[in-house]
């Protein structure tokens, strides 16, 4: 039996006394959009920083179409067709935001064949119009306002033409609005869009986020962590209406119809 697209097997990570992540196994498959909400401190973000290396988990293991990447480098993450975006964001903000975005891009997999500078300025070009600040390209990133900063983060990300694309927070910083443009051109990104350039289809996705009613519009399953571990996983119409993910997630307010909030 081969392993489904993307594997968390029994990983766990502990910061002295503290378990942040306790044992959680899940998976993401290749036509997939999964959303994993929880409490602030739930460990979410912790399980980023394990899938994309920057952490080193205590035990358990992840797997990439069937291989084993638990003990790589976040370089080598990213040059197996990874990548992630983060809630706090750290640009070169004195370069143009081009090259912000170039940067993420000039590891082997972007040297494979002929002028690949040119490619690669074409791909990070073209991943700052499908987040909607191609016209300040040539801008330094420290002109951006924070939600802008998001959509440097999503565009940084999307040029390295990953397989499965890691989102933590991509909604932060936005009104109901610019969260509601981004979530239908993150799904439209997943259905291929106008990327995938070194794939037929678009990026499996896994998504952390707290606002709600975006997340579930695009999400096909939803994982649900609370104190480090998984409380329940299913389809974001059974989650919003699980108590005990109320009583985690909105301290007790009964109201399924506050979940899609």
């Amino acid at each position: 039996m081969t392993d489904p697209f993307f594997v968390v097997d029994g990983v766990t990570k502990r910061f002295g006394g503290l378990t942040a992540v306790d044992a959680i196994s899940f998976d993401v498959k290749r036509d997939e959009i999964v959303g994993m909400i929880g409490p602030n401190g739930a460990g979410k973000t912790t399980v980023l920083r394990l899938i994309t290396k920057l952490l080193k988990p205590d035990s358990g293991s992840i797997r990439f179409k069937g291989k084993d990447i638990t003990g790589l480098k976040p370089w080598d993450v990213v040059n197996q067709g990874i990548a992630g975006t983060f809630q706090n964001t750290r640009p070169f903000r004195n370069l143009p935001i081009i090259a912000n975005v170039m940067v993420p891009c000039l590891g082997p997999r972007a040297r494979a064949s002929g002028d690949w500078v040119k490619q690669v300025e074409a791909k990070a070009m073209d991943a700052l119009e499908f987040v909607g600040i191609s016209d300040m390209a040539l801008e330094p990133a420290s002109r951006l306002s924070q939600g802008d900063l998001k959509r440097l983060e999503i565009a940084k990300a999307i040029a390295t033409d990953p397989e499965l694309l890691l989102l933590d927070e991509p909604f932060g910083g936005m009104n109901s609005s610019e969260a509601g443009l981004l979530a239908k051109s993150i799904r439209r990104l997943h259905q291929g869009g106008r990327f995938g350039r070194l794939h037929s289809e678009g990026p499996a996705m896994l998504i952390i986020e707290h606002k709600l009613k975006e997340l579930m519009a695009i999400v096909d399953r939803v994982i649900v962590i609370n104190f480090g571990k998984i409380l329940t996983i299913g389809k974001p119409d059974e989650v919003v209406k699980d108590p005990r993910v109320i009583e985690a997630y909105l301290g007790g307010r009964h109201d399924s119809t506050a979940a899609g909030r």
